[in-house]
């Protein structure tokens, strides 16, 4: 079974990311369920805008694309800027929205596999971020199992970042842990009795 975590952090590497590092504690759930994890720090590539899967020279979406078609299980892991997630959680969405009409064995490329979200930022917000990536990513076709979600934040105000203290990570990191046993347990529920073609 194979998972991927799609980074929408600002920063490319080998700058620190504070979002890759709590994803890194789901990345480590994952494979001690036996799930291969790749990581794609999706800054780095040219994703031109638009809402087809290739849009032509110089686009690299569709390298993508092809590693979500190889994926059973999607993480989505995104700091909060302003309230809201990365811009670059937005143009992954907007091309991802035209998964709704690829189609496998007549049901969206999307059915059958599963989801879920990581966010970070030093201000409240983090529910917010995880209701509308879970909520775009339902409408794709996604399954977003129960409590499929970790967050890190320090409360209200400006603060350290998620790397520049302990304080909460004990509780993000045991909430990452059931997040990673939820989706590769639904993942398999779904391999094993897939939802059907409806027609």
């Amino acid at each position: 079974m194979r998972a991927l975590v799609l980074n929408c952090t600002l920063k490319a590497s080998p700058e620190r990311s504070n979002t890759d590092e709590l994803a890194a504690v789901v990345v480590d759930g994952l494979q001690r369920e036996k799930v291969e994890v790749e990581r794609v720090r999706l800054v780095e590539l040219t994703i031109k805008p638009g809402v087809t899967s290739d849009e032509g020279v110089g686009d690299e979406w569709p390298s993508v694309h092809e590693k979500l078609l190889e994926s059973e299980i999607l993480v989505v892991a995104t700091p909060t800027w302003v309230g809201r997630p990365s811009s670059v959680a937005q143009r992954m969405l907007e091309r991802m929205n035209a998964m709704l009409s690829e189609t496998d064995n007549g049901r969206p490329v999307a059915y059958n596999r599963v989801a879920g979200v990581v966010v970070t930022g030093n201000e409240d917000g983090a529910h917010h971020v995880i209701s509308e990536i879970s909520g775009a990513l339902g409408d794709i076709g996604y399954t977003i199992p129960g409590q499929a979600w970790t967050y890190w934040n320090r409360g209200p105000g400006p603060g350290p970042s998620y790397s520049e203290t302990a304080e909460g990570h004990d509780w993000s990191a045991r909430t990452g842990l059931a997040m990673a046993s939820n989706l590769a347990a639904v993942a398999r529920a779904l391999e094993a009795h897939p939802i059907p073609a409806n027609g």
